[in-house]
């Protein structure tokens, strides 16, 4: 993908991509998953990218596992296994109501995360107070942080193994660049695993 030629304005973060694209190849070469999280339209980002790491993407991954049916198995695609916890309405709405609205990503990172997996952090701002504590939790157990923010980074910059900082402040237009930043990590991503 020419994601630096379509978007010159990347190329102040190529170095931060690059290194996000090495953690999620390392996450999933460990037999790991990828956890994302995000509000309100980083929200849709994160089942955004969960679709395109579990399925197919650019690539038709064929799957030749005996063990799925003749039938089905030439309708299922390799996965690249993500959970988007922003997707989980009853769990969230549960943990909202019985414990702090601040905590619904944490608790979901808690229960899912292991040592090999990746969390995918995603606020605009840098500052929204359930990503930062999702991102808490996933250093408290070790797991790797790739945050894409917006130009300041917010305290995910320095709270994340890597902060992805979109060159704007202005909300709609770090959503903009967000999107191309995710196809570009998914496409390598899917790539690395399905020559």
């Amino acid at each position: 993908m020419d994601l630096f030629e379509r978007y010159p304005q990347l190329n102040t973060c190529e170095n931060d991509i690059e290194t996000a694209l090495a953690l999620m190849i390392d996450t999933y070469k460990k037999g790991g998953k990828t956890l994302v999280c995000g509000n309100g339209g980083s929200a849709a980002d994160a089942d955004h990218i969960v679709g395109e790491l579990m399925k197919g993407f650019l690539k038709d991954r064929k799957i030749t596992d005996a063990r799925i049916p003749q039938g089905l198995r030439e309708k299922l695609q390799g996965a690249l296994p993500a959970i988007s916890l922003s997707a989980h309405a009853s769990l969230m709405t549960a943990t909202i109501n019985d414990n702090d609205a601040d905590v619904v990503f944490a608790q979901q990172v808690y229960g899912y995360a292991n040592e090999n997996d990746l969390l995918i952090a995603i606020s605009t701002s840098g500052n929204s107070k359930n990503v930062i504590n999702a991102v808490k939790v996933a250093k408290a157990l070790d797991v790797k942080v790739v945050a894409l923010t917006g130009e300041t980074g917010g305290m995910l910059k320095e709270m994340a193994d890597v902060a992805i900082c979109a060159p704007s402040t202005e909300t709609y237009k770090i959503q903009e660049y967000h999107l191309p930043i995710y196809h570009y990590l998914c496409a390598k991503v899917e790539e690395e695993f399905f020559k």
